[in-house]
């Protein structure tokens, strides 16, 4: 027992001797020894920690622990806990008053480096052993290893100056290690636990449900890793049954940790798949609850209520018997992916509803309203108001009974109802926007109905009674009301001056300038602005000017169809007048005094004329002539010459066919005969009578009737 306590004595004093004399002092430890209490050389650190503190002043040494056979465990997880293990050794060091308060980085600098298995991995243990080589040549550098260089001694001296230090380290007694017995228990149930979690690592079963969790959900998971994980265990506790305790249990601990860190991951991802399918089978039920038409809310409760319970079963089947982890976080996020998918699909729903009802009150006002704004009476806007308010409750009361099933909040159905009901005026602005745009036809439509139709409204024939003035004034009434109606968005029933505007501008134009000439001399063109007053900019359909434009316009294309009625009442007056004008009669009885005397003297020239004008009489309802100079003088001149020769060949062939059934017929039954002219055109008939004489000429047909009929007679 003495040559043992000298032994590690000697070696405490070896150790303090080189953090005293070195810059950098290598620690060498095996990747296991991390995080154990009673290796990794733990204990002899902090006595030399504490000694070191006592016998030198500070002297930063740079501390470079190199782990060895490094595992799988990356080493940004064991960096941490070995700067934690050496942080807390110097927090439970006994420190002198003067460095009561000194933090650890005042005489260490820590630094930490992993090294690969030799025997495992021995190109890249090589490797990094170089890189480790290379920062040792370059150690002196700014930022090397040997950072702090206080107290550096000359080579010369360097001799004495470890004498010195031995000595002083030589004659202080409080150096000591821990017992034999737990350094043996230590290694030999470390060497255990290692060797059975390497067994684990390679073990089938557990490789098996490692690679199936990675491709789902596996049926009874947690009972199969508790399972593996309770052998292993259990050989572990018999082989270390008769070490140490405090160290047999410390030991079975870190195996058991770290079989639980190697599980984990799968551990981890049997929980996503379950989290996966619960989300999943939430989504599919809450489709088949909405298309059997259940309300939504009561769905989603329904379906929330089937999902999390079946997610809870599967974290129990999937529960190890030697972890206590807590899948709440994964039961959190599956009950926060469930509420953000129920919202998405609430406002989808609540979406396409909008949409639908939307569809609705675009087909049930866009007819109505374009028949009203095409009709443009005085009450136009006060039907658009009324048709927009039926139309726009009804679709409120249609959709609060659609979205009964939802449950949602006042505030949000409040929303929504005035997203509708603005959706529906800005459908009757917009229409009323296109229908602005073609209100220069509408007004010629609308002047082309009142000047070409009466009051009942049949087509007016231009007779020449008609005060066409008064007709057109009407009808230009009518289109400027039109076109008032149609220059502002009138849906919040507020009075305006647009219509008197335009009538005291536009129609009554003569009369308002002559008056306030006389009054003020000169005024201004109420349109000449571009806003209407009493109406705002985003109401206004038509400016002032633009109206004054259309109006122009509008005269301009109008004053076609008041010219052709014009024409038309002339031609009319022409073609039922055909008597000379007066002073032509005065000339003809003045000039023709000599002839009329002849005619007096002579009868016989009045038997010639009696004849003649028979005879022209004839030829004129013959032939139509005023039908035919209708369409004007050269192509009446065309069709007369074209038809007066046949005329008079139809009415000679009628005077000796009467000559003939004259001689033939009774006179009083032919005088009693009837006939039926045939009309040459579609408004004059064909014979001509003499009212003089009472002789009836016949149709050559009727003639020609009779003329066969006496033949059968005769041959009979």
């Amino acid at each position: 027992m003495a040559v043992k306590g000298d032994d590690t004595t000697f070696e405490k004093q070896s150790a303090l001797f080189a953090l005293a004399v070195a810059d950098i002092v290598i620690i060498n430890m095996w990747c296991h020894d991390i995080g154990r209490e009673q290796a990794a050389n733990k204990p002899l650190l902090k006595t030399v920690f504490q000694v070191m503190m006592r016998l030198f002043s500070p002297r930063k040494t740079t501390l470079l622990f190199v782990i060895r056979d490094k595992t799988k465990t990356p080493f940004e997880y064991l960096e941490p806990i070995l700067r934690e293990d050496v942080q807390k050794i110097w927090q439970t060091v006994h420190k002198p008053q003067a460095y009561k308060d000194t933090p650890l980085s005042e005489f260490f600098n820590v630094e930490v480096i992993a090294l690969a298995s030799y025997e495992e991995k021995e190109e890249q243990f090589k490797e990094q052993v170089a890189q480790l080589r290379q920062r040792f040549f370059h150690s002196i550098s700014p930022g090397g290893l040997a950072g702090d260089r206080r107290g550096v001694v000359p080579a010369s001296g360097f001799s004495f100056s470890a004498e010195q230090i031995w000595k002083i380290i030589k004659e202080n007694k409080d150096l000591d290690l821990p017992a034999h017995k737990v350094m043996v228990a230590t290694v030999r149930c470390e060497e255990i636990a290692n060797e059975k979690f390497r067994c684990l690592e390679s073990d089938k079963d557990w490789l098996a449900l490692e690679q199936a969790v990675k491709t789902g959900a596996v049926s009874g998971f947690g009972k199969s890793i508790s399972s593996i994980l309770k052998t292993y265990l259990s050989e572990y506790d018999m082989e270390s049954a008769y070490f140490e305790e405090d160290v047999r249990n410390a030991k079975r601990q870190y195996l058991e940790s770290k079989a639980l860190q190697l599980v984990y991951p799968a551990y981890i991802t049997m929980l996503g798949h379950l989290r996966a399918n619960a989300f999943e089978s939430f989504g599919v039920r809450l489709e088949k609850c909405l298309s059997r038409g259940e309300g939504f809310a009561a769905s989603v409760r329904t379906c929330q209520q089937s999902a999390m319970l079946e997610f809870d079963q599967g974290c129990s089947d999937a529960a190890i018997q030697q972890a206590n982890w807590d899948a709440s976080k994964v039961r959190e996020k599956l009950h926060r992916d469930i509420e953000v998918h129920a919202s998405v699909v609430r406002g989808e729903k609540l979406s396409e509803l909008q949409a639908e009802f939307e569809k609705r009150l675009s087909g049930a006002l866009s007819e109505p309203l374009e028949s009203l704004f095409e009709a443009g009476g005085p009450d136009t806007w006060v039907s658009v108001r009324s048709v927009l308010k039926r139309e726009s409750d009804a679709a409120a009361s249609d959709f609060l009974s659609a979205v009964a099933g939802f449950e949602l909040d006042q505030e949000t159905v409040d929303k929504i109802l005035h997203d509708l009901k603005e959706y529906a005026r800005k459908l009757v602005e917009r229409k009323s926007r296109e229908e602005s745009g073609k209100v220069l036809i509408r007004m010629k439509d609308r002047f082309a109905t009142v000047f070409n139709h009466d009051q009942d409204s049949m087509p007016r024939v231009w007779t020449g009674k008609e005060d066409i003035r008064a007709i057109m004034k009407e009808a230009r009434c009518e289109s400027l009301k039109l076109l008032s109606t149609m220059a502002a968005v009138r849906l919040d029933d507020r009075p305006d001056t647009v219509e008197n505007v335009l009538f005291s501008t536009l129609m009554d134009r003569t009369d308002t300038i002559s008056s306030q000439s006389r009054d003020v001399g000169v005024s201004g063109d109420p349109l000449a602005s571009s806003t209407w007053e009493e109406v705002p900019p985003d109401k206004t359909l038509i400016t002032p000017v633009q109206c004054k434009a259309l109006w122009r316009q509008f005269k301009a294309e109008t004053e076609y169809t008041v010219t052709q009625a014009i024409s038309a009442q002339e031609a009319y007056k022409r073609g039922n007048n055909w008597l000379p004008p007066p002073w032509a009669i005065m000339a003809m009885i003045v000039l023709g005094f000599n002839e009329f005397m002849l005619l007096l003297r002579n009868p016989l020239y009045l038997l010639v004329l009696f004849v003649t004008y028979l005879l022209g009489k004839a030829i004129w309802v013959q032939t139509d002539i005023p039908g035919l100079f209708q369409n004007g003088i050269l192509a009446g001149l065309i069709a007369l010459s074209t038809r007066f020769f046949p005329a008079v060949m139809n009415i000679l062939s009628r005077l000796a066919a009467e000559g003939h059934d004259r001689e033939a017929l009774p006179s009083q039954s032919f005088r009693n005969q009837t006939w039926q002219p045939e009309s040459v055109s579609s408004s004059v008939p064909d014979s001509s009578v003499s009212t003089e004489t009472s002789l009836e000429y016949s149709s050559p047909q009727i003639i020609k009737r009779r003329v066969s009929h006496k033949e059968e007679k005769e041959m009979s």
